[in-house]
């Protein structure tokens, strides 16, 4: 997958990185396995911009996740998925409109990550930035529905989004997105999506939870007193 920009002025978009920390760790969901996915297109294009901006991307490929439930954990591609989860700081969603609603691959995905992870939060305190693709006219009903995911999944997702109509005009025979506003947009959402990652890396108090230290010290408190039993 080439890196080069060439819809984007690199003179209004220095890369945000520093040399001295390490790059913010950023996943890629997208939720189709379409031959030619726009969900996918529109997530390489919204990684090459990330890598610009600093970022280590990973994305990751939904063909082969078996449905919920109906594998065991120890599924490779399960598992990688829960990797990449806790190897990321920030992630990207981007799903296309079916019926009204995210897509079933995108969907699963979601559900083989739980909540949590032994003591550990899997997505909690990561940033996220929300996508979708649609056939027709625009609509932001997936866009919606990915908040809410984002938000039970403890998540911080940033105000900006992005949701490109009639994706099939958007994309050339190369497969890259056309100089468009929308192609505009997603570099808005990414430099965005940069800024709070590295925000939060350097406070990280501002996802910190009063409730949960509670209950870490509370179950502290419980193991201590087991071995002085």
């Amino acid at each position: 997958m080439s890196d080069d920009l060439p819809n984007l002025d690199l003179d209004l978009l220095p890369a945000q990185g520093s040399d001295s920390a390490p790059a913010p760790r950023i996943l890629l969901l997208y939720g189709s396995t379409r031959p030619r996915s726009f969900s996918r297109l529109l997530v390489q294009e919204a990684a090459r911009l990330l890598r610009h901006l600093g970022a280590e991307t990973r994305i990751f490929d939904p063909s082969g996740l078996p449905l919920p439930d109906d594998a065991p954990v120890e599924h490779p591609k399960v598992q990688e998925l829960r990797d990449l989860m806790q190897w990321s700081e920030g992630q990207v969603w981007c799903s296309p409109e079916r019926h009204g609603a995210m897509s079933a691959v995108f969907k699963a995905q979601i559900d083989w990550v739980p909540l949590a992870l032994g003591a550990l939060r899997p997505t909690q305190g990561k940033t996220l930035a929300v996508m979708q693709v649609c056939g027709g006219s625009q609509s932001f009903n997936v866009v919606n529905q990915l908040r809410v995911l984002g938000r039970w999944m403890r998540m911080f997702t940033i105000p900006n989004q992005s949701s490109v109509p009639k994706a099939f005009l958007e994309f050339g025979d190369d497969d890259r997105m056309k100089p468009s506003p929308y192609y505009d947009r997603l570099v808005d959402v990414m430099e965005e999506l940069m800024r709070f990652t590295l925000l939060l890396r350097e406070h990280p108090e501002l996802v910190d939870r009063y409730s949960e230290r509670k209950e870490s010290a509370e179950a502290l408190m419980q193991r201590v007193n087991q071995r002085e039993i």
